[in-house]
């Protein structure tokens, strides 16, 4: 898991190094797999380390362990020294050379010198409140439903005025948004990539803001939303929660159930709406142009003979959508425009229009 700024800076050689820690399961075999997928998840918070917290082997270990102590949280921990298989295996499954490894429901924090700049950062903190670690059965941090879904958003937050403005239109900047570490391409935590990856599945079209490039609305953030952690999903300007939350969702079915009551559709590819669209009108040309404003001598002259053949045709200004202009080409390996499709399947461009009409074929063609 990507830390914060303060963490960043510290961490920046590792994460050069060995890239942001990911569960990669290469080169493993099935059972080891298994086995180290069900050893990270056998403890919310689950350390990894030489010896055992009575008696640790290396003082990596020991700074991790105090700090967790500190930190007033149950953990579960595993003798790496006493497995070689699960020693070298979870350096695989990880992408993390080295030892100690801490994990929190799952997902890899990082070793010694993360796990120390987080706490003195008090982002350990953070991550463990917002994850229900060390906290019974509190949903305290959860957006409040009944409250109007505001999410705890509080209007006395201490903030200027200039950046409470720029956070809301931030968060307003699309109908789903998502504050997260890292990229879309280059989630910098394992919670982020959640989130992502769920929104994906979805079909939802999103926008994101990398909170790791701007501390001030990073910090600022947590105050507006009075949300303690990253990632924060917003819909609508709404604030839905992180990870655990909208996973919780998901799995319910609630996810989907809220994105429709917003008005937030599944994302339809290109090629579910070019089969929509050739698909709109038995006869259905693509011209540059309309029926009434032709915008190039072939679209005008396709026009005038479905005209003079009296044949009814839907038609599409591919001067008005270079997606579907671009797109149609590839779909259809009709490199040009117009193109008239009858039932969903291609006829042809202006020559073999014009051919068809004057063999006396293209009426028939049409109604077949």
């Amino acid at each position: 898991m990507a830390a914060g700024p303060s963490v960043l800076e510290a961490i920046q050689e590792l994460s050069r190094e060995n890239g942001a820690p990911q569960v990669s399961s290469s080169g493993l075999d099935d059972r080891l797999t298994k086995r180290l997928q069900q050893l990270v998840s056998s403890h919310p918070v689950l350390l990894f380390m030489k010896g055992t917290p009575e008696e640790p082997k290396c003082g990596f270990s020991q700074k991790v362990v105090d700090i967790l102590k500190k930190e007033k949280v149950k953990f579960g921990s595993f003798d790496i020294l006493t497995d070689n298989e699960v020693r070298e295996g979870l350096k695989k499954f990880s992408n993390w050379p080295t030892y100690p490894q801490l994990y929190c429901k799952g997902e890899l924090l990082g070793g010694c010198d993360i796990v120390i700049t987080m706490h003195e950062s008090g982002e350990l903190t953070d991550v463990f409140k917002d994850h229900g670690v060390g906290v019974s059965d509190s949903l305290e941090t959860k957006p409040n439903k009944t409250a109007g879904g505001k999410g705890g958003i509080s209007e006395q937050s201490g903030l200027s005025t200039a950046l409470t403005t720029r956070l809301a239109g931030l968060i307003n900047s699309s109908p789903v948004m998502l504050f997260m570490k890292g990229t879309v391409d280059e989630p910098r935590c394992g919670f982020s990539r959640k989130v992502v990856d769920i929104l994906k599945q979805e079909k939802v079209e999103f926008e994101t803001f990398d909170i790791l490039s701007d501390d001030e609305v990073r910090q600022g953030l947590k105050v507006y939303s009075n949300w303690s952690s990253y990632p924060q999903l917003y819909i609508k300007g709404e604030l839905i929660g992180g990870s655990d939350i909208v996973l919780e969702m998901q799995k319910s079915g609630e996810f989907r159930k809220v994105l429709t009551e917003k008005g937030i559709h599944q994302k339809v590819s290109l090629e579910d709406r070019l089969k929509n669209l050739l698909n709109s009108s038995p006869v259905m040309l693509f011209m540059k142009g309309t029926p009434d404003s032709p915008r190039c001598g072939f679209s005008s002259k396709v026009v005038n003979t479905l005209k003079e053949e009296g044949v009814d045709f839907g038609s599409f200004d591919i001067l008005s959508d270079e997606e579907v202009r671009q797109g149609l080409k590839t779909f259809s390996n009709w490199p040009t425009y117009p193109q008239l499709y009858y039932k969903g399947e291609l006829v042809g461009g202006c020559d073999i229009i014009l051919e068809l009409h004057s063999g006396g074929e293209l009426k028939s063609t049409l109604s077949e």
